[in-house]
């Protein structure tokens, strides 16, 4: 099964060349799981011709904000709609979270509560994971075609369905508590407030619940593979 992966950010430059970029995070997330996948770096306005160029896509995370003027967006949010109307499966995390959220009609905004960053508990039906986050914007208001999938009292609508369309995630199951500790040394020094700097990097080499993360994107890919392909 081919996932196409759309690139809408980059792992810091201090960072690359030891850690990887987050193509390669996703990769890592899903090895070994019989999936093959193709980056598109959407950032830079490479663009898919086709929504059926992959049998499912993975939309990345970002520094951008989604609401931000940015030529990527518009085209980005035009290929969410053209996918979700093929029936095409998506996943997106974070940045990915979020504009799937925007283009299908729901809200995203900078939180007034602030930042969450490094390890969180969310409530997923009654289970509870612990993921790693980094971000200030949140889905405020979810499109009338999601359904509630995780939650915390920090971010209400921390992850959503789109039953069939989509899986949305804002937290990152990619990043490893090293990446994490890298943003905070190269992206947080006097944006991020200190005591959540440190509540973060006081919580490194927990528990992390990636892997059952990584379970429910394949499965999710694997259910909805059937749907993506053109008619004949």
């Amino acid at each position: 099964m081919k996932i196409g992966i759309l690139q809408t950010g980059q792992s810091p430059q201090e960072l690359r060349a030891t850690l990887g970029d987050y193509p390669d995070f996703f990769r890592h997330l899903l090895a070994g799981r019989g999936l093959s996948f193709q980056t598109w770096h959407v950032e830079a306005m490479e663009f898919p011709a086709s929504v059926h160029d992959a049998d499912g896509w993975l939309i990345t995370g970002s520094r951008h904000g989604v609401y931000e003027d940015h030529p990527f967006i518009a085209p980005l949010e035009q290929f969410i709609r053209d996918a979700f109307d093929a029936s095409v499966p998506m996943v997106g995390i974070c940045f990915g979270h979020q504009i799937i959220a925007q283009a299908l009609g729901g809200k995203v905004e900078k939180f007034a509560g602030g930042w969450a960053v490094g390890a969180q508990e969310y409530d997923f039906g009654g289970q509870t994971l612990t993921l790693n986050a980094w971000h200030q914007d949140q889905v405020t208001r979810a499109p009338d075609s999601a359904e509630l999938l995780g939650t915390n009292p920090f971010c209400a609508n921390a992850a959503l369905i789109y039953p069939g369309r989509a899986l949305t995630i804002q937290a990152h199951p990619e990043f490893s508590d090293e990446f994490v500790q890298g943003l905070i040394d190269t992206r947080a020094r006097g944006v991020v407030p200190d005591p959540i700097q440190d509540q973060a990097e006081a919580r490194m080499g927990g528990k992390r619940d990636n892997a059952q993360i990584a379970d429910r994107i394949e499965a999710f890919f694997r259910d909805n593979r059937a749907a993506s392909k053109p008619a004949a």
